[in-house]
């Protein structure tokens, strides 16, 4: 789950990569069998009780409306770090990409996916509208309005056929589909 140490931690790997001369290409992967399970809400809210019970002098989180948007805007920021970068970023999507981990994938430059991966933002449903929507960037306006009014989930191919992600392959082909397009990326000249 996306806290902020995580995304914290990540900013600066993000970042040391994008700064590396013998980094070409950046993938992006969950360690385990998902991709990323959404937001840590439990995390979220325990640090906005902790900065309430601060001396008040700081926003928190759950005070007033601006502030509630202020710490979003700054959470947001790092979530959006891989669409910052100078280097191409490839989300490789396997098992659940939900709620945030959409966020996520989709500021990367590439998702390829496996093709049961499930992706969606089933959230919507109980928390209304997602704070990104790069889903219009990616399917347009009608795929974006019927995945997050719905909050439904749809597989890897699905996503391919809509164009949610670039690719979508058998879970036992991820790990070579990924590497063959980070590949002929990197094969182009990084001053081009």
């Amino acid at each position: 789950a996306l806290s902020w140490e995580l995304l914290t931690e990540l900013r600066g790997a993000l970042l040391e990569a994008d700064d590396l001369r013998s980094v070409s290409v950046i993938v992006l992967e969950g360690s385990g069998p998902d991709f990323c399970a959404g937001y840590d809400m439990h995390s979220a809210y325990a640090r906005y009780a902790t900065e309430d019970a601060a001396s008040g002098a700081y926003r928190s989180g759950s005070g007033s409306f601006d502030d509630d948007v202020w710490k979003l805007e700054r959470f947001q920021e790092l979530v959006r770090t891989p669409f910052s970068l100078h280097k191409p970023v490839i989300a490789k999507v396997q098992g659940h990409c939900v709620a945030g981990g959409t966020d996520l994938a989709l500021y990367c430059d590439f998702v390829i996916a496996a093709d049961n991966a499930r992706i969606g933002f089933p959230a919507t449903r109980a928390m209304g509208s997602p704070p990104n929507h790069m889903w219009i960037y990616n399917v347009g306006p009608q795929w974006a309005k019927r995945l997050l009014l719905s909050g439904d989930v749809v597989s890897g191919a699905d996503a391919a056929k809509i164009g949610l992600v670039v690719a979508a392959v058998p879970a036992e082909q991820l790990e070579q589909e990924v590497m063959s397009v980070a590949g002929r990326l990197a094969s182009v000249d990084p001053e081009l």
